[in-house]
């Protein structure tokens, strides 16, 4: 049996696909049509998806798109008319869009397939989101969590879910508890995105990366727009907003009269944290202070944003008193609030949804079909993250050809391991490319730039010529799963935590490594690490591997492949262009080895 799971219209659209239940295929269309954050038809995605299978859309039992969009309509209709005259523009754009396009997704989806329109089914959005991380755990049984901006009416649920793998069919998601729009964690933190100069629905992670420079000194100020209750839920004061009204403000002039001017997009940012020994080439004494302000409301937001997903945890572990806790949605991609939860909460273990956002619930939105609506036994975990498009040696070297470029052919594994482990060593940043890619937002060692921790003017190196982005955005470290205690405070038993694997949570740097690997520890001593099995990716465990042996330090540097502004690249072209564009050293790219010097 073949499901299709899709998420389009709103962020990130996406396509899966599950025969008998097990994940063979998923992406987003972003990675095809190259516009970060694609939200349009996932024509490309889909086609992607059957054609790794190997089928036709007639060979699909069903298509299941996830979110009902007759009750988000609703929705939207009805907070429109509520707030006229001021959504008198919001109103009329929205009603373009939906009778254009969003209506009629099933008839879309169905030619699209060539199915009948009866095998096109619609899972609610938070159920969607429950279901991509329980389905996808290994756990017969946990609490379930989900936070976002807004589905159809939903923004967070708490509940509970259980399953057994024997055939019964007793599957089952309860979600016990919902806050509704417009009341929204996920939408009060984009307000604080946009006000600090970033992009909503792409900027939040620059906000939780500019926090650590930050004090939360204006966390009293933060709660003068949130009641959040003792168990986690949540009321905004909708007098300081105006996204339930606006299509192009998230926040009103009394935000700004509580925090100040807004924080101009793209404008230089260096603070006294930032840059200690006031060595910026722009230094200016007032603007550094400036700044300063900005990241303390950073450190805010953070902190207020930390302590509510805290109390949503502890409450909905009181009310099931379950050891294990499953979450999902796009604020729970906020991997330092993760980490607190599972060293801060008495849950065991936590398992996230690695693509968290919109378009990990088009998996779960056909893994609730498969095991709820159709009452399929589980036969599925998600153990790696390597679902997208992969690529021959041919397809490569064709491309390779035809730019003619000069490249070197390895076809030893073990010998490509040590070229890139000799390259690292040598200082040099690569671009490795190999096998599906990652599924979700983050690179995972098949699109990544790798680098030599140890130096810690690296940072800057891959952040201003590499990746084009803000000098205080941090890198991530990739680690050899059984060292990763060595180095990663509360760390114990990592095989046991799947949220590692996929660069989730953050954990302090234990004092005595910090030292040892100062370009991926965050200010304030704490690192978004994955962690790494030989099972799970044998040339990228190879090479941490042995540059730990030369080294000591079984860490490196790993970050996206991709400049800024452009989403993580698929293709061999994509590659190729990203590594002429930059100051990436050299190329690994499947069996070859392209070197600028």
């Amino acid at each position: 049996m073949y499901i299709l799971g899709v998420s389009c219209f709103y962020h990130d659209s996406a396509a899966v696909l599950l025969e008998d239940g097990i994940l063979v295929a998923a992406a987003e269309e972003e990675r095809f049509s190259r516009k970060k954050h694609d939200y349009g038809f996932p024509g490309a995605a889909i086609d992607f998806c059957l054609h790794q299978a190997g089928i036709s859309g007639a060979d699909v039992d069903y298509v299941v798109f996830y979110e009902k969009p007759l009750i988000k309509f609703e929705r939207i209709l009805m907070t429109t008319l509520g707030t006229f005259p001021r959504s008198w523009e919001t109103f009329g754009e929205a009603m373009i869009a939906w009778f254009d396009e969003k209506l009629w997704i099933k008839s879309r989806l169905a030619s699209h397939l060539g199915l009948a329109e009866n095998r096109v089914l619609f899972v609610e959005h938070h159920l969607s989101h429950a279901a991509s991380a329980f389905f996808a755990s290994p756990f017969d049984e946990a609490a379930i969590l989900t936070v976002d901006g807004v589905g159809e009416w939903t923004t967070a649920t708490v509940g509970k879910a259980t399953a057994e793998w024997n055939g019964t069919g007793r599957n089952k998601i309860e979600l016990f508890s919902q806050i509704r729009f417009p009341h929204s964690l996920g939408l009060l933190y984009s307000a604080f995105t946009a006000f600090l100069g970033f992009r909503v629905n792409n900027g939040e992670y620059k906000v939780m990366g500019m926090a650590p420079y930050g004090r939360p000194t204006r966390v009293e100020d933060v709660y003068k727009l949130i009641e959040v209750g003792e168990d986690g839920s949540f009321r905004l004061n909708m007098d300081y907003f105006c996204f339930h009204h606006s299509t192009s403000r998230t926040f009103n002039s009394r935000f700004e009269d509580l925090f100040g001017r807004p924080r101009t997009h793209d404008s230089i940012f260096y603070t006294p944290t930032t840059h200690p020994d006031k060595d910026h080439p722009q230094w200016d004494d007032q603007v550094a202070q400036h700044n300063q302000h900005y990241a303390d409301i950073a450190a805010s937001i953070q902190r207020v944003t930390e302590d509510t997903l805290l109390k949503m945890a502890r409450h909905v572990h009181e009310r099931t008193g379950l050891k294990r806790l499953c979450m999902a949605g796009g604020v729970t991609l906020n991997s330092v609030a993760n980490g607190r939860i599972l060293r801060e909460t008495p849950f065991e273990e936590v398992w996230i949804q690695p693509a968290a956002g919109d378009s990990g619930a088009a998996l779960g939105a056909a893994l609730y079909t498969y095991h709820v609506l159709l009452a399929k036994p589980r036969q599925f975990v998600q153990e790696h993250n390597y679902w997208g498009k992969g690529y021959t040696a041919n397809e490569v070297q064709d491309t390779l050809d035809r730019a003619g470029v000069q490249y070197q052919r390895v076809d030893d594994q073990e010998r490509m391991a040590r070229l890139i482990a000799d390259d690292l060593l040598a200082g040099r940043v690569i671009g490795l490319f190999q096998g599906r890619f990652e599924w979700g937002p983050r690179a995972l060692g098949n699109r990544s730039i790798l680098a030599d921790p140890r130096q810690a003017e690296m940072k800057e190196v891959v952040n201003t010529k590499i990746k084009f982005r803000e000098p205080f955005r941090p890198f991530a470290p990739v680690v050899l799963e059984e060292r990763a205690g060595e180095y990663y405070v509360g760390l114990t038993d990592p095989q046991r935590h799947y949220p590692v694997r996929y660069m989730l949570m953050v954990f302090p740097v234990a004092e005595d490594k910090q030292a040892l690997i100062p370009a991926v520890t965050h200010e304030g001593g704490s690192g978004r690490l994955q962690t790494i099995r030989r099972e799970w990716n044998p040339l990228y465990y190879r090479v941490v591997e042995l540059f730990a042996e030369e080294t000591g330090v079984p860490v490196l540097l790993n970050t996206s492949f991709n400049l800024r502004g452009e989403p993580i690249v698929n293709t061999p072209g994509n590659a190729l262009h990203t590594f002429s564009q930059s100051e990436i050293d050299t190329l690994y790219i499947e069996d070859f080895v392209v070197r600028k010097r």
